[in-house]
């Protein structure tokens, strides 16, 4: 077996992550290790709530970039459940074996909503706009982790905008990252998901939304990592998500029901 070399920020995080999969001794509640896109963090945050009280067992939740999860999962990081935003990621996950087949499920739905700095001088209304001169730099997740860019290129695609935005785009690390730069106003506009924009606090302003004629859909699908070692508590996590009241608290947070 070749030896799999981790870059050091990588290995630190899979040290926390092991040592929140390990740490319960016998009487103890077990721990699970829940790794899901960055966009869920405050329902899933509420659901992890609504999990420990109901079950007494505690959930160590790992937010970041869809296709940063799924990497971590393939490189052996300790995991139990993983939610992602786009199916994709899911997809690869499941081609290499590494999830339970049999409890995956799309749980959540999403739209992409084009968003401006609150005051801005530069009035958009549709995504054509960024098509302006004004508009000179517009923030979206980096395709090729994150499928918030991953459909941003998508629809922009598809409008036949990308040849005249693609050099004024900035990329980051995942979508709550573009809707800082709005929010700071480092950009004119950047591409995020509709649930991003009720926790902007009015700092960021909707122009525009997508809909399933300019995109896929974006659906959210959430299964059990095939080595859990917590798997029991790890389903019943995933059945809580799926619950009326787990679908209740995604509605609460903007997310639309799944098809």
């Amino acid at each position: 077996m070749c030896a799999l070399r981790l870059k050091p920020a990588l290995f630190i995080a899979f040290a926390v992550l092991w040592g929140a999969a390990t740490g319960a001794t016998k009487g103890q509640p077990r721990q699970i290790v829940v790794s899901a896109a960055i966009s869920l963090k405050e329902a899933f945050s509420e659901i992890g709530g609504l999990y420990q009280s109901r079950t007494g067992g505690e959930v160590t939740f790992n937010f970041a970039a869809s296709g940063e999860l799924e990497k971590q999962i393939e490189a052996g990081a300790p995991v139990d459940v993983f939610a992602s935003a786009s199916e994709k990621e899911m997809d690869q996950l499941q081609a290499k074996r590494l999830i339970d087949e049999a409890s995956r499920a799309n749980f959540a739905r999403n739209t992409l909503a084009l968003v401006i700095p609150a005051g801005s001088e530069v009035a958009l209304h549709s995504f054509a706009d960024l098509a302006w001169p004004s508009v000179k730099r517009i923030a979206i997740g980096n395709p090729k982790t994150v499928p918030a860019g991953q459909y941003a290129r998508q629809l922009l695609e598809k409008m036949q905008l990308w040849p005249k935005v693609e050099s004024r785009l900035v990329l980051a690390e995942n979508v709550r990252q573009v809707l800082d730069y709005v929010v700071r106003g480092e950009v004119e506009a950047g591409i995020v998901y509709s649930t991003d924009v009720q926790i902007a606090h009015g700092k960021a302003t909707l122009a525009a939304r997508a809909t399933d004629l300019d995109v896929d859909p974006i659906q959210y699908p959430i299964a059990l990592v095939k080595d859990s070692v917590n798997s029991r508590a790890a389903r019943q996590f995933v059945d809580l998500v799926r619950s009326p009241e787990g679908i209740r608290i995604l509605e609460k947070h903007g997310f639309l029901a799944a098809k």
